[in-house]
């Protein structure tokens, strides 16, 4: 069910996040205890690339939208090809994007083309997987 409404004023995804770190770089899981992360941003520290992934699959020529209290940005969206499905695009750890989320007004949402709409809280896990990338 796709929420209602201004996105700014949906209601928070049911989560928390998680940040660790691993053999390619560091990323940063939101999602409830003991499930599958419903998004993830992960910094490949080796292709200097963040790669923003939420869980379900899309067709072709999909889109994710990432909305801020700043602005707003679409990206072409690919199935990641993994189990669980995940949908995800690719970003310099550079976008104006990143910064966007990092400064938004308590959350972000995630916009996919043939999925439910999130609305994420901008919690500092995010923010540090992109320093991580930056750096």
């Amino acid at each position: 069910m796709q929420p209602k409404g201004e996105w700014i004023d949906w209601p928070i995804t049911p989560g928390a996040w998680a940040y660790r770190k691993d053999g390619r770089g560091s990323l940063a899981l939101f999602g409830e205890a003991d499930r599958d992360a419903i998004f993830i941003i992960r910094c490949d520290h080796s292709r200097r690339q963040l790669f923003l992934s939420r869980a379900g699959s899309v067709g072709q020529n999909a889109k994710m939208v990432l909305r801020t209290s700043a602005g707003m940005a679409s990206y072409p969206a690919v199935n990641s090809g993994g189990t669980p499905a995940y949908t995800a695009i690719s970003v310099s750890p550079g976008d104006i994007m990143m910064d966007r989320i990092a400064y938004s007004r308590g959350r972000f949402a995630v916009e996919t083309s043939g999925l439910e709409s999130l609305a994420i809280p901008a919690w500092p896990e995010f923010s540090r997987v992109v320093e991580d990338c930056r750096n």
